[in-house]
Formats: C-alpha cells, sequence, structure tokens
C-alpha cells in the first residue's frame, strides 16, 4: 500500500502506528495510515485483515520520573 520512500512499517509490524496519516477525521476520534491500519485517539487500533489491537496507554511520562 503504501508509496512513500522509506516505505512505512506495515500494519504486521510492532511499529504500525508509525505510519503516515493519509486521511485525519478528529471529530470522530479516528485516523487512517498509509499502511491501512485505522488508529483511534484512545490508542486502539483496527488491522486491514478486520483485528483489533486493545488501547495501549501507559503511564504517564511525568509519573515516571517521580
Amino acid at each position: 500500500m503504501c508509496q512513500h520512500q522509506i516505505p512505512c512499517p506495515s500494519a504486521e509490524a510492532t511499529d504500525r502506528d508509525a505510519a503516515r496519516v493519509i486521511a485525519c477525521f478528529p471529530e470522530q476520534g479516528w485516523s487512517l495510515l498509509c499502511n491501512g491500519v485505522i488508529l483511534f485517539e484512545d490508542t486502539g487500533e483496527l488491522l486491514p485483515d478486520g483485528s483489533t489491537i486493545a488501547p495501549h496507554r501507559g503511564p504517564a511520562r511525568h509519573a515516571l520520573v517521580a
């Protein structure tokens, strides 16, 4: 799918959310990445094959410093 040089990570890669945004709908809370992944604002993901990735937020960065 990706036509970028250097190509974006595939939908199967662990860093798949690093792909470029090709459509953004902030009012609806999601973005379409060039690898076919739909990324939701809560960090959940819908992959091109229909499988889902649950939201995966970690602790706030300022909490890690303390």
